[in-house]
């Protein structure tokens, strides 16, 4: 089979499509949401606003860049969860209107699942089996992927996702939305042993993000107090020791997850894995623990339509299809075919 299949996602802030055929991306469309940078974070009724006025458009041109009408397509794919409920209906809604008036099968895909198989995109792709530290605003954990449709969450955070901790921990610096990216970016110039934050270790391969919050909170008001412009004037500092601190967090648990599992295919996936620091400190544990390491595209890290095309191919070759009646689950949990 040879399925050329239109997908959607439009779990957060992002309306993205994509269409793919016989597993080749032949276009992935991402509109933003700016709209958001002067909430200082995601507001949901905004973003399924912007979503019903970017879902047309956006889908319009992922067709026109892959060269392929309407008539051509075997599938519809569309994100079901975990997410944002209003943003997903509107993805969900589209895909079932899409697939309805087409007479075209629908895919339901789940986007942490489709995270991972984005490293399928493009080469070098890992081996089976391999772990992959799934990293984004809303989760964190540990997958242990036996195939394309075969996964096991390991370990994940017990409260805030390390790109949540990110993002807060740049707000209470002072740094605009999203704060995570610009943190990373400020810690390049900094030195990251200056200053000392907690490492949390939780019970097997869990972590958590909520105590290093409030350690960096109660650092700020402390050194503010006794001088105002402590954070200005070390924030190079303060940006590169929290990193550490974060990213160190993450490490604990994957070097033990490997170790334990005898696993040393190694991959990382979601927004953080963007994260410059993240990527140099996998490179650097892969040559101590001789992994072999698969870092995405970094279009392929935030969220894109293209990875749910790509789960949606694995799922369609699998028989693994949904039907209308079909909607949304913010909470949507792994699941195995």
């Amino acid at each position: 089979m040879n399925p050329t299949i239109l997908a959607i996602e439009s779990s957060c802030d992002e309306t993205s499509a994509s269409v793919i055929r016989n597993g080749q991306v032949l276009s992935n469309i991402v509109a933003t949401q700016a709209i958001h940078e002067q909430y200082g974070g995601v507001v949901p009724e905004l973003a399924s606003r912007a979503h019903q006025q970017n879902i047309i458009p956006v889908v319009a041109q992922a067709l026109q860049t892959a060269n392929i009408e309407k008539s051509a397509l075997d599938a519809v794919a569309f994100t079901r969860g975990p997410g944002l409920l209003g943003a997903l209906l509107v993805g969900c809604s589209f895909a079932k209107s899409f697939a309805l008036g087409l007479n075209l099968p629908l895919i339901e895909v789940n986007h942490m699942q489709a995270h991972i198989l984005a490293h399928f995109i493009d080469d070098p792709k890992p081996n089976f089996p391999f772990l992959c530290l799934t990293v984004s605003g809303g989760h964190t954990q540990i997958v242990l992927v036996r195939s394309h449709l075969d996964m096991e969450v390991l370990g994940q955070t017990t409260d805030d996702a390390v790109g949540e901790a990110f993002d807060k921990s740049a707000k209470l610096l002072g740094l605009p939305y999203p704060g995570g990216p610009l943190l990373d970016k400020m810690a390049t110039t900094g030195n990251p042993d200056k200053f000392t934050f907690p490492i949390v270790n939780m019970d097997g391969y869990d972590y958590s993000f909520s105590g290093i919050k409030t350690s960096i909170l109660n650092f700020v008001k402390k050194n503010a107090a006794a001088e105002p412009d402590f954070v200005q004037n070390n924030l190079a500092d303060i940006c590169a020791s929290i990193q550490k601190a974060l990213i160190q967090t993450l490490m604990k648990k994957l070097v033990l997850a490997a170790k334990e599992q005898g696993v040393k295919e190694i991959a990382i996936a979601g927004g953080v894995s963007a994260n410059t620091g993240l990527r140099q400190t996998l490179q650097d544990y892969a040559q101590r623990y001789h992994w072999n390491v698969y870092l995405p595209a970094f279009e392929y890290c935030t969220d894109n339509a293209a990875m749910i095309a790509m789960a949606a191919h694995y799922q369609y070759l699998a028989g693994d299809f949904t039907t209308q009646y079909a909607s949304p689950d913010p909470r949507l949990k792994f699941s195995k075919f």
